[in-house]
């Protein structure tokens, strides 16, 4: 059992996938061969918020997991509809939030999932919090030579190492792999290369922008780790841009010592996001970019990575393939449908010159997307921007509600500790 000096480690992960409990494995048994799980000043708690809808899986899908793996962890938490149905009535009846402001902290979609991690795990005192994927593997990939060099990643420990040493509020890591869902394009006189950077600019932020992905796409769509970041042990502190630090939902550990630095997510309705709306409350907050990677594996084509069968090439991500046009189509409405607020909150003296710039780009360049993908449902994208702008006060009102429900949160959690039938 943890003594009172036990570090309380929360593992979240917001799922929606069979392949969680194999993700799960590999990570435990990271953490074993780091010397994490033997550690007895650091117990280790999971929280699984998952979603039967986006993949037709099932309960046992995430619950059954084999005790030999359970074993590690001092606690584990499984966020269905069920139990979170009974928390929110909790909350409700206790008169913690109102119904409306229960519905829309936890509503379906990743920032539901995630602030059901974030708020189980404030309500268990977990000292600190890290998001994992189910995507993503402890493991990093360079192309030094002429083939893929592959290296373990400790990324449990690394987290906790730069939190303890620095007090930092947020740490960060790096991600390689098949991050973007942008294919390589061979360009001709149907969709030339400054075709496709205008598309590009049109749906991009700060994150996502042209220079970037077309250094990228001559990679076969392959982003690989820098050896200099594997082998090097210091941090770097992630900049304020536009008014945010801006971070990613994975590999990402939150320090919840300090309830004031502690901030919820959200994203618009039917969009993601989720992760940059949180980058835009973290202003005064301690953000670390941290070395350590893990591996995304964003078309699910190398889950044998997690069984030790490490490929020696990693394949070109070409568009002769149609689940990864429709990956891209669905990556570019993500982004278009969560651009609108993110322009609004953090560049609101310009946002309707941008907004019409944006409707102008993808004007000219969504019909040749489209003939060129044979793929006519890219057209919808130009309507999806025109719903999301008119839209968008509504969204940053709901976005607000969201950060001041979380603190009405805080509050009663606090309050909660603080009663005498709590001690």
């Amino acid at each position: 059992m943890p003594n009172e000096e036990t570090i309380k480690v929360g593992i979240g992960f917001a799922t929606g996938r069979k392949t969680f409990r194999k993700v799960l494995k590999t990570n435990i048994l990271s953490w074993r061969e780091g010397g994490v799980a033997q550690n007895e000043n650091i117990s280790l708690n999971l929280f699984v918020a998952y979603d039967l809808k986006y993949a037709n899986t099932k309960v046992t899908d995430y619950t059954n997991i084999p005790q030999r793996l359970l074993k590690d962890f001092d606690g584990t938490y499984f966020l269905g509809k069920t139990t979170m149905s009974s928390e929110i009535r909790n909350l409700v009846s206790t008169g913690a939030l109102s119904p409306e402001e229960a519905q829309l902290f936890f509503r379906g979609g990743y920032a539901g999932q995630r602030n059901m991690v974030l708020y189980w795990a404030m309500k268990k005192q977990m000292d600190y919090l890290l998001f994992l994927d189910d995507d993503e593997y402890p493991m990093a990939v360079t192309n030094t030579r002429d083939w893929a060099v592959w290296s373990g990643q400790h990324v449990l420990r690394s987290h906790l190492r730069y939190m303890l040493d620095t007090g930092a509020n947020i740490t960060n890591g790096y991600h390689c792999g098949y991050i973007s869902p942008i294919p390589s394009i061979e360009f001709n006189n149907q969709l030339t290369k400054e075709d496709f950077r205008v598309f590009i600019e049109a749906i991009s932020n700060d994150i996502i922008n042209w220079e970037s992905l077309e250094a990228l796409m001559r990679q076969g769509g392959v982003t690989y780790a820098e050896p200099s970041i594997l082998t090097g042990r210091g941090y770097e502190e992630i900049p304020l841009v536009n008014q945010c630090r801006f971070i990613s939902g994975s590999n990402l550990c939150i320090n919840l010592k300090d309830s004031t630095r502690v901030h919820p997510f959200y994203n618009p309705p039917g969009a993601r996001g989720e992760d940059t709306f949180l980058s835009t409350l973290l202003g005064d907050s301690k953000a670390l970019r941290i070395p350590c990677y893990t591996f995304h594996d964003g078309f699910a084509a190398y889950d044998q990575l997690m069984d030790g069968v490490l490929p020696i090439r990693l394949r070109p991500v070409c568009t002769d393939m149609n689940f990864v046009i429709e990956r891209f189509r669905r990556a570019c409405v993500g982004w278009v449908r969560y651009k609108p607020l993110l322009l609004y909150l953090t560049q609101r003296d310009t946002y309707e010159s941008q907004i019409e710039d944006m409707r102008l780009q993808l004007a000219a360049t969504l019909p040749k997307i489209t003939s060129y993908l044979r793929c006519e449902d890219f057209m919808d994208i130009s309507r999806e921007l025109d719903c999301y702008h008119q839209n968008v006060k509504l969204h940053a009102m709901q976005f607000q509600k969201t950060i001041e429900t979380w603190g009405k949160l805080v509050s009663w959690l606090e309050s909660e500790r603080k009663s005498p039938f709590m001690q």
